[in-house]
């Protein structure tokens, strides 16, 4: 089911709805960084959150605001490393893997396409540093999601590995804790 937002347009843009989603940025160009009541999400960060590439290089485009925080201290970044499969795509993935390989394929146009959405988010003025309610840097989620594309992206930014969040850990502490070996040597050669 996913998010159910109060502003129409943090909806519109969670669903990757571009139509729409251009429509109530024309009709008030307010819309194009208001913050929804329940989470404080603005538009950028729900397309992040839902992964919607297209919604998100559109309001790119309309210099949507990255700097903005919803009520967890999050930025739209924040939301794009933290992305993961979800359980409908992995599912999808295992059904159809033995058919000519289509699930392995349709998991390498999903990495692509979650690479395009950081980098796409890092050509912004996009705080790459920004800590949320825990502590946690975007480099924080993506350690822990073993997330070896985008690591080297954060990287590349000078995203800071000796940042500790509130549990006192360094992503490099969240590396070793859930002993993601390859993670750790790319953090080591930063």
């Amino acid at each position: 089911m996913g998010i159910l937002y109060s502003e129409p347009i943090c909806q519109a843009a969670y669903n990757d709805d571009i139509h729409q989603v251009h429509q109530l940025v024309k009709e008030d160009d307010k819309n194009l960084n208001v913050q929804d009541e329940i989470y404080g999400d603005t538009p950028i960060i729900a397309a992040c959150r839902s992964g919607s590439l297209k919604t998100v290089k559109y309001l790119l485009h309309q210099n949507a605001d990255v700097s903005v925080r919803n009520k967890k201290e999050r930025t739209c970044l924040h939301y794009v490393a933290k992305r993961r499969f979800s359980f409908l795509d992995y599912l999808m993935i295992i059904i159809l893997m033995p058919i000519l390989l289509i699930g392995y394929l349709i998991m390498i146009e999903k990495q692509k396409a979650h690479v395009s959405l950081m980098k796409s988010v890092l050509s912004s003025k996009v705080e790459v540093d920004a800590v949320d309610y825990k502590g946690n840097t975007a480099l924080h989620y993506a350690c822990q999601s073993k997330s070896h594309q985008i690591i080297p992206l954060l990287l590349e930014k000078n995203a800071d590995i000796s940042i500790k969040n509130k549990n006192d850990e360094s992503p490099m502490d969240v590396a070793e804790r859930l002993n993601f070996r390859k993670v750790i040597a790319m953090l080591k050669k930063k």
